[in-house]
């Protein structure tokens, strides 16, 4: 019987996660991995992780998780927009469908650790396991992996979160992977095209034209369904005032879109829903911390004030720019991930 450790690997068949099938390797585990077909668009990560397994001589299990995949991500991510918000599915998926079946499918098949190839790192202090910003300030994904529970974060490996993306890609060339060279996979996995107004439209969900709102309170144009829009947004309107505009708010109930001249996109504060913490168990009083309210935006220094029922008010040092209803609001200490949740 064999003294190696075994890890169970998600792949995708993409740069990232082949070649952490390689790293994994030379660290003296016995690595095992699953693919996860996710939709329809799938297909071709199946095929690309099965060719990839092959080449490593790597135990692949494929799994059809198309139904959990719709149910927890899927049909949230359409009624966020249809409700005028702007959702993030990874950071929904990854708590409740990627890493949910990932540690069962290592738990079924008695392995001792876990493992993707996201840009992070994982810190272990005063008993808790929590996320930490990856060495490449580029790559780093840690802003996704924020609702990982302990029991995920306690076995999870993340090879690449020393390393930067043009030594995976020569690592790839060194071993003549195919994906050495490919592009990074799109944010939305399930959208090709990314094209979410007319994913939304096809599943028959209905978004009416409705009024754009000027910032003196007037009817300035018609939009064409909020789906199409979000909080922010100042390119595609179409509206002519004299100088530009920016979408403020976006009203579901009415159906109106309100917009906001240069600056009136800012805020000094936000409130947060559903939050939750890793490098905590949770928070009591006010505590500073740094604060992403996008996956590529800038931490921007605030105090967090923890409110009942999960909430909290972020209160920021400077205003920061279109904080969109949906997105999550991620809290730093350092490199940590301290938590974070739902921006209302």
């Amino acid at each position: 019987m064999s003294d190696k450790k075994t890890v169970m690997l998600a792949l995708s068949g993409g740069v990232d996660s082949s070649v952490c099938a390689e790293l994994l390797k030379r660290d003296g585990y016995e690595v095992k991995a699953v693919v996860m077909r996710m939709s329809d668009a799938h297909g071709d990560t199946v095929e690309a992780a099965k060719a990839v397994a092959d080449s490593f001589d790597i135990p692949l299990t494929v799994l059809d998780l198309k139904k959990e995949f719709k149910e927890n991500v899927i049909d949230p991510f359409i009624d966020d927009y249809v409700n005028a918000r702007t959702p993030n599915p990874c950071v929904i998926c990854n708590p409740r469908v990627k890493f949910y079946h990932l540690l069962k499918t290592a738990n079924e098949q008695n392995c001792d650790k876990i493992a993707t190839g996201h840009y992070a790192k994982i810190g272990y202090e005063n008993g808790r396991y929590f996320v930490k910003r990856s060495d490449s300030i580029e790559r780093d994904q840690s802003y996704m992996l924020y609702r990982l529970g302990q029991e995920v974060l306690s076995r999870l490996l993340l090879p690449l979160g020393v390393l930067e993306k043009d030594y995976v890609r020569k690592t790839a060339r060194d071993l003549s992977l195919s994906s050495a060279d490919a592009p990074d996979s799109q944010e939305n996995c399930f959208i090709p095209d990314n094209d979410y107004a007319a994913y939304i439209k096809a599943q028959s969900i209905a978004s009416p034209e409705g009024d754009f709102i000027s910032p003196d309170g007037k009817i300035a144009g018609r939009h064409k369904g909020i789906i199409h829009y979000t909080v922010g947004q100042r390119k595609g309107l179409g509206i002519a005032l004299g100088q530009p505009v920016f979408i403020k708010k976006i009203d579901a109930e009415t159906n109106r879109i309100y917009l906001a001249y240069n600056g009136g996109q800012f805020t000094d504060k936000i409130l947060v829903r559903d939050c939750v913490y890793m490098l905590k168990e949770s928070i009591s009083e006010p505590l500073r911390a740094e604060v992403k309210i996008r996956s590529a935006a800038r931490a921007e220094s605030a105090v967090i004030a923890p409110l009942e029922d999960g909430y909290a008010e972020v209160l920021f040092d400077l205003p920061v720019k279109a904080a969109a209803p949906g997105q999550s609001a991620v809290f730093y200490v350092g490199d940590a991930v301290l938590g974070g949740g739902f921006i209302v």
